[in-house]
């Protein structure tokens, strides 16, 4: 059971926007990564963009599962797992995030933000403290 990514977005008018991300592609080719991490940016917008506000969704795209949370104020959150992490985890994540970071940045920044301007420092914390380590014997 692995994440893969965690994305805060924005759905605005009349495009969404990332405002921060953490992703964890270290199971992948050093080759492979950055690629992997765009599919990554980009399957998390799409997804944003087709769903309503208010609403919550969980859609397989490839080997992945994406879990999406849009607030009804825009705001919205995805998560990027393997298809045997538990659905349930995955949107108690996105609901804890999604609060923490409206109470932190200002919904005055959320259209115009960007990775590069919102000072949101916890979700490469979140994606490491959810993540689930294989047992050792």
């Amino acid at each position: 059971m692995r994440l893969y990514s965690l994305s805060v977005l924005y759905k605005g008018d009349p495009k969404v926007h990332l405002l921060k991300a953490a992703y964890d592609v270290t199971t992948f080719n050093f080759f492979q990564r950055s690629s992997v991490q765009e599919f990554m940016t980009f399957t998390s917008q799409l997804i944003v963009e087709r769903s309503e506000l208010g609403s919550r969704a969980s859609v397989k795209e490839q080997e992945y599962l994406c879990h999406v949370y849009v607030r009804n104020d825009g705001l919205a959150g995805v998560v990027i797992a393997d298809n045997e992490y538990p659905q349930r985890v995955c949107f108690t994540l996105l609901d804890k995030v999604l609060d923490e970071f409206s109470r932190q940045v200002s919904k005055i920044d959320w259209p115009s933000g960007s990775p590069a301007t919102i000072s949101y420092a916890a979700l490469d914390g979140y994606l490491s403290k959810y993540q689930v380590r294989p047992l050792r014997d």
